[in-house]
């Protein structure tokens, strides 16, 4: 039976050194949710995640339709807070890995995937929101499908069936016996390993950065008694430190997650020779 969340966040609250209580560490309990609606023991619930989810993706409706409504060739500071943004993932991701030609029509994706996953990573250092919502594995891996069930649609349509074998698995005559090893190696990477991988690298990256977040935040004030204030103190900084080292972890991971989308989708209307 899993804990309840309410009762492990009482506990962390109360708890100090010399309480005579041990430290409460955060663990898989930080990332479980009382549902808002629903019951939690069927699959028909609502929890904060999904409701961070929800207001982030209006967050991101809401700013760009703000901000494109009425465009201006000169453009107000919204407008061009907005087509930096735009233009960064256009530019500097699709263009530069796929070319202009084959990269326009990608293009609106590519932007609604980095948003959506840079605001699903902030929340975890917005007050009252804090967690991240990919560091739910469900999230990543969400979207971590919908980049592969385009890859492999684009990778048939482009190549056709044998072509589409011939793209995923690599395989070159010239190579000899090898070619053999070599294309079952590449066959399971892309097919198998490929969406695994993109899906637990944003996880992981998300996880493990809240859980350090909240270590030296539980840590700062269960220091908080006694002699034990001075090590609150330079728990607090850490937790300052590892926010602010979290804030680019969040716009790294994705950048990342876009990037690694787009290289899929430029070796799908590739030629293999």
């Amino acid at each position: 039976m899993s804990a309840d969340p309410t009762q492990v966040l009482a506990f962390e609250t109360d708890c100090h050194i010399f309480d005579g209580c041990g430290f409460p560490a955060p663990g898989l309990h930080s990332f479980l949710f009382k549902p808002l609606w629903g019951d939690g023991d069927s699959n028909l619930y609502f929890n904060k995640t999904m409701l961070l989810a929800l207001v982030g993706s209006i967050i991101i409706v809401g700013f760009f339709w703000a901000a494109f409504r009425k465009p201006k060739v000169v453009p107000g500071k919204l407008q061009m807070v907005a087509e930096s943004g735009y233009d960064f993932i256009r530019r500097g991701v699709v263009y530069e890995t796929m070319g202009k030609k084959e990269g326009e029509k990608w293009v609106p994706l590519i932007v609604s995937l980095f948003f959506f996953v840079w605001m699903m990573n902030l929340w975890s250092v917005i007050p009252v929101a804090q967690f991240p919502v990919t560091a739910i594995i469900s999230y990543p891996a969400v979207l971590a499908l919908l980049v592969y069930v385009t890859w492999i649609s684009l990778t048939f349509k482009r190549h056709g069936w044998s072509g589409f074998w011939k793209n995923v698995t690599g395989f070159d005559k010239s190579l000899g016996p090898v070619a053999y090893l070599a294309a079952v190696i590449e066959l399971f990477s892309n097919l198998l390993v490929r969406p695994f991988t993109h899906a637990v690298r944003l996880f992981a990256n998300m996880f493990a950065g809240h859980t350090l977040i909240l270590l030296f935040t539980i840590a700062s004030w269960y220091l908080l008694n006694g002699v034990g204030i001075a090590y609150a103190g330079v728990s607090f900084i850490m937790t300052l430190v590892m926010t602010a080292f979290e804030l680019f972890i969040q716009a790294l991971q994705a950048y990342v997650f876009v990037l690694l989308t787009v290289t899929y989708l430029q070796g799908a209307v590739a030629e293999h020779h």
